[in-house]
């Protein structure tokens, strides 16, 4: 019993450990984000580093959790739970991101500068992938039927800032 109790822990360790290693490297932030995303494919946690409650979701938008913020600030790790059909508005961030689905689907649309839809990709199980401004415009949608989480990674303590946002944008402007 003791080490099922432990194993969440262990798993945020072992990723913490690793994006420490990948931002010592003190690159640009397009580097250091492909650097943490090679660090989240290696050690992406399983669902249960959340709770069974936590891993509900919340019915009115995706529900983050912050599972960890290093100590100097320079990053955070948290789960977003998505239900079905919940989807974020389109939007930038304030500094690189990386992200990676523990369970169900993810879509992106991903944006040009003048919000002309660009790219689109469906994320599964095990998809990783990472931005950094600027080109990081997009949209992420829970089209499946089952309850979607995904871990990010950002540049920043966003406990902090509040908000791994830098603007929200409006396609009829």
């Amino acid at each position: 019993m003791p080490a099922t109790l432990t194993q969440p822990v262990d798993q945020l360790a072992r990723l913490a450990a690793g994006v420490r290693t990948a931002i010592d490297a003190r690159a640009d932030w397009s580097h250091t984000a492909s650097a943490v995303a090679d660090q989240l494919r290696a050690h992406l946690p399983r669902p249960d580093v959340l709770t069974p409650e936590q891993r509900l979701g919340a019915p009115e938008r995706a529900a983050g959790h912050t599972l960890h913020v290093e100590p100097d600030g320079s990053f955070s790790i948290t789960a977003v739970v998505w239900r079905p059909g919940q989807q974020t508005p389109i939007h930038d961030h304030t500094t690189w991101c990386v992200f990676g689905v523990v369970q169900g689907s993810e879509h992106e649309d991903i944006y040009d500068a003048d919000l002309n839809l660009v790219g689109a990709e469906d994320n599964r199980v095990g998809d990783v992938n990472g931005f950094a401004p600027p080109g990081d415009i997009h949209r992420v949608h829970n089209t499946g039927e089952e309850v979607a989480i995904s871990i990010h990674i950002y540049g920043t303590d966003i406990t902090r800032i509040g908000s791994s946002v830098r603007r929200y944008y409006d396609r009829g402007r």
